[in-house]
């Protein structure tokens, strides 16, 4: 049992008055952040993790990884008391959670919601306290052909699984990974991309990339449709609670289906929204009660919440393991992880013990705090929203600007951020998705290194990407996830005409 005494010692380190007040704190702005929609979890974290700096890599995790939590839990206030989805993984919440609203429930809506919330980021939390040292072990045994066949299939499942377009996918990536090419190369220190200008030797901070493409970008578009809130006022009284707690029972078969459903999505790329629209998909498809799902059920709000929050949280296993994010705030945070000098993988779980389990530990703990926090101060966030947007768009971008303007301390970054903010709106117009870009410019000068180290040991031989079992299998499935929208199309097609040779063998009445 090394795994729950290795929990026990990161329980120790995040136990202290400075840590436990930073998690409320990463609680509550998390909230807000979750609360008002033009930014989200990836967006709160970019923003704030300049201010983190100062801070020692333990602390500055526990308030970021609380922001993320407090987010996955405010997505779900405004999907129910406003039909406005604060997070994209809230949109499935809306389609029960907001007839319940209607229906003089918000507090039964909202109760269920935080509390399945909790009880999938729980069982995402006890999978990677377990997982996560035995994936470490098994990847210290990689080299540098493994680490690019691992890289590889991240950005072939992005590709063959991804929701979308998989041209616009590959697109994204593409740009991204130019980007990530800008400034010196590591192998040679030759320059590449700069066009003359001293400004890009350092090549393209993710955090300003992020920050613009994603709050600057968000804001464009809100500013665009002239957002504005209207909905209802609620209150959860300890009453409330307990009736809803006694209902919860009921729905277990739902929310161990649905946090498997995100434990899977968040592990590989597909992220929290296409988990909540999966699971509330099956749940209406199996539910005694499915057909009356969209007019206000508890169960239509118990899995989507339950996988958005499972898929959030266990995103953090693959960056914590192999140093690869499950999701655009894991890459964020794979960022920060960086910039504190940690390189995440394998290496982590043995070099930085203490660092590691204290986020593990603080995954349990910031959860709890997160569902205490939101039962408690409901009416506060749902106030928020009755100020103008037109007041609350330029404290965020306020905000974007500062925190741009830390990470270098140049004012040249407040202005790529602009320019960032305005090809996230453009992606966002045109529906182009952003995580890819941001996963290759994290990711993309890691792979390259390692795919030219793998060259460099077998003197330019293609073949080492499958001179054994391990780097030959992850080669060849990355390889088939990257062609898997032709493989299905292929399959529809054979499939059809067997179903119409069937319907035309069949007899007429």
């Amino acid at each position: 049992m090394e795994e729950i005494n290795s929990l026990f010692q990161g329980f120790a380190v995040i136990l202290t008055p400075m840590n436990i007040v930073l998690m409320f704190v990463g609680i509550i702005l998390g909230v807000l952040i979750g609360v008002l929609p033009g930014l989200g979890g990836a967006n709160g974290v970019a923003i704030l993790l300049p201010l983190t700096f100062s801070m020692n890599p333990t602390s500055a995790i526990i308030m970021l990884s609380c922001i993320y939590w407090g987010a996955l839990f405010g997505g779900a206030i405004t999907s129910i008391l406003f039909n406005i989805p604060g997070e994209p993984w809230s949109v499935a919440t809306t389609f029960d959670g907001f007839p319940m609203a209607q229906q003089g429930r918000a507090g039964e809506a909202l109760t269920g919601a935080f509390t399945s919330s909790f009880i999938g980021a729980f069982v995402a939390v006890v999978m990677i306290t377990f997982l996560a040292p035995l994936v470490a072990k098994f990847a210290l045994k990689f080299g540098p052909p493994e680490f690019f066949s691992v890289y590889l299939l991240t950005f072939c499942s992005f590709v063959g699984m991804g929701k979308g377009s998989p041209f616009k996918i590959l697109a994204s990536m593409t740009i991204g990974f130019a980007l990530a090419a800008v400034g010196m190369d590591t192998v040679t220190g030759q320059l590449r991309l700069t066009f003359g200008f001293t400004e890009l030797l350092r090549g393209f901070d993710f955090l300003i990339a992020v920050i613009g493409l994603f709050g600057i970008g968000e804001i464009l578009l809100s500013m665009e449709e002239g957002l504005a809130f209207s909905g209802k006022s609620a209150a959860i009284n300890p009453k409330v609670v307990m009736e809803t707690w006694k209902k919860l029972p009921q729905y277990w078969v739902t929310s161990m289906r649905s946090s498997l459903i995100g434990i899977w999505m968040g592990i590989t790329p597909g992220g929290a929204t296409p988990a909540s629209f999966m699971s509330y998909g099956l749940a209406k498809k199996m539910s005694k009660s499915g057909s009356k799902f969209g007019t206000g059920q508890l169960e239509g709000v118990v899995a989507p919440e339950t996988a958005a929050h499972a898929a959030g949280t266990s995103a953090l296993l693959p960056m914590l393991a192999l140093g690869i994010p499950g999701s655009p705030t894991a890459a964020v945070l794979l960022g920060g992880l960086l910039i504190w000098g940690l390189q995440p993988g394998p290496l982590l779980f043995v070099e930085q013990k203490d660092f590691v389990w204290g986020l593990i530990a603080s995954m349990y703990l910031g959860n709890l705090v997160g569902l205490i926090v939101v039962l408690t101060t409901v009416p506060l966030f749902a106030s928020i929203l009755r100020i103008p947007f037109s007041i609350i768009a330029p404290v965020i971008i306020v905000i974007c600007a500062i925190g741009a303007y830390t990470v270098h301390n140049a004012m040249l970054d407040i202005w790529f951020m602009l320019l960032f903010g305005i090809v996230g709106y453009l992606f966002k117009k045109l529906d182009y998705p952003l995580a890819p870009l941001v996963l290759a410019l994290v990711l993309g000068d890691k792979a390259e290194d390692s795919f030219r180290q793998a060259m460099l040991v077998s003197q330019g031989d293609l073949s080492i990407m499958f001179s054994n079992g391990l780097v030959g299998s992850i080669t060849a499935l990355a390889l088939i996830l990257l062609v898997w929208p032709l493989i299905s199309k292929a399959l529809a097609l054979v499939k059809q005409p067997k179903q119409d040779e069937f319907a035309a063998e069949r007899p007429v009445d």
